[in-house]
């Protein structure tokens, strides 16, 4: 049959061809009717199909504006319209006798045929290979086709899916000082174009839903690695990154976030004031959870409140600068290594809404020490303990009068 019909079904006989094409097609409904009755007599169980099942069949033709399919067992496909024309890239691939997949459309037509789809089976098949490959964390190769804040766009057989930031490995994950989006945008933009090794972590065909994570690819390797690690393990690494919340360190082949709480046993206001990217240190390992390592800088130094906080008793009255003003009071320097607070309310007898009306930065006062606690870091300040209670003037008014009764009841007497 091939050798009679053209490309588009119709050859250099057109009417014979055609008529052709009909006899094999007559033909096979018969021998699918003379099945039907064979399978009807013995009792077995008859398929019935509905819109969205797989099928398997064998091309019986290919024409211009339609394509046969035997359906073994069931009768004859056919594609048409839109799922012809959609799919011109398959078809050309095709030829008579060529086992094909497709997806059914309605189970039976005004001419008793089964109307299918390629192109619905295609997308089908594309995402139960997506599964699969997810499935047996396959490691596949991307290329990145744009940037977002959250992440890289990607395309795995076809399919656009998104690589987030999260997932990016430690060689592509953005190094951004102060966190600004921006430049997180900028760092992430000089990837597109590139080639990165994923693997699937989410395929959802009914979401139509593809994320691939980079860091993946070595999990198995890192977590090894992890497993090897102990808590109070020292490492000595180097800071890759310096952001408004800690610095990373990189040691080996694995990488840790020291805090900015864990970085010194003093008050850090900024990282960048006491570490720069390349630097050398030494850190403890304080904690391992999901891949991550935390670190502590401070842990391997010696804390300088157990000694210096011992020459400091409640009640006694020292000299400090204010080095920050909050809205619940204000920090206040003691020495290089004391800070003590002085909350809100201890610094006025007066109810107040504003630490900055009573003091500023750089101010150098006399406070009062009302607690200490050294495991915590903690020593509490206060202004107005040292400052005499105003006389509100209705008790000034109520001594008066009381006076004056008594100086009445000593006249009468």
């Amino acid at each position: 049959m091939s050798n009679e019909l053209g490309q588009d079904g119709v050859g250099v006989a057109p009417v014979q061809a055609v008529n052709t094409l009909k006899q094999n097609i007559d033909e096979s409904l018969a021998e699918k009717a003379s099945s039907m009755d064979d399978l009807i007599s013995s009792g077995a169980e008859i398929r019935v199909l509905k819109a969205g099942d797989m099928v398997e069949g064998k091309l019986l033709s290919v024409g211009k504006n339609e394509v046969y399919v035997d359906l073994e067992g069931i009768g004859i496909g056919v594609v048409r319209g839109r799922e012809l024309y959609d799919d011109q890239a398959t078809l050309a691939s095709l030829k008579v006798g060529d086992t094909i997949f497709a997806s059914v459309v309605e189970g039976e037509n005004k001419d008793g045929n089964v109307e299918l789809s390629l192109r619905q089976a295609g997308h089908e098949r594309v995402w139960q290979s997506l599964k699969e490959k997810m499935e047996s964390r396959e490691v596949v190769s991307t290329k990145i086709l744009g940037a977002n804040k959250g992440g890289l766009m990607v395309e795995v057989n076809g399919v656009l899916g998104f690589l987030p930031v999260s997932q990016l490995n430690l060689e592509h994950y953005p190094r951004v000082e102060d966190g600004d989006k921006q430049k997180i945008f900028s760092a992430l933009q000089s990837y597109v174009g590139t080639s990165f090794a994923v693997q699937i972590i989410t395929a959802d065909p009914e979401e139509e839903k593809l994320i691939v994570s980079e860091k993946a690819v070595s999990e198995k390797e890192t977590e090894d690695r992890l497993s090897q690690l102990k808590m109070g393990d020292v490492i000595k690494g180097t800071v890759t990154g310096v952001v408004d919340f800690g610095i990373f360190v990189k040691f080996g082949d694995l990488e840790g976030l020291a805090h900015i709480s864990e970085l010194a046993w003093q008050r850090v206001e900024n990282p960048k004031d006491l570490f720069r990217v390349g630097q050398s240190v030494e850190a403890k390992i304080i904690g391992i959870d999901k891949g991550r390592v935390s670190l502590s800088v401070k842990q391997l130094q010696p804390d300088p409140w157990l000694e210096a906080v011992k020459q400091y008793q409640i009640g006694q009255v020292v000299e400090g600068k204010v080095t920050k003003v909050m809205p619940f009071g204000v920090f206040v320097e003691l020495s290089k290594d004391i800070q003590g607070l002085a909350h809100l309310a201890e610094l006025s007898h007066e109810a107040i809404k504003d630490a900055e009306s009573v003091l500023k930065v750089g101010d150098v006062k006399s406070f009062k020490i009302i607690s200490i606690e050294p495991a915590d870091h903690r020593l509490g300040l206060s202004l107005k303990a040292l400052e005499e209670k105003p006389v509100k003037a209705e008790t000034v008014v109520e001594a008066k009068t009381e006076e004056a009764e008594v100086t009445q009841d000593e006249t009468k007497a």
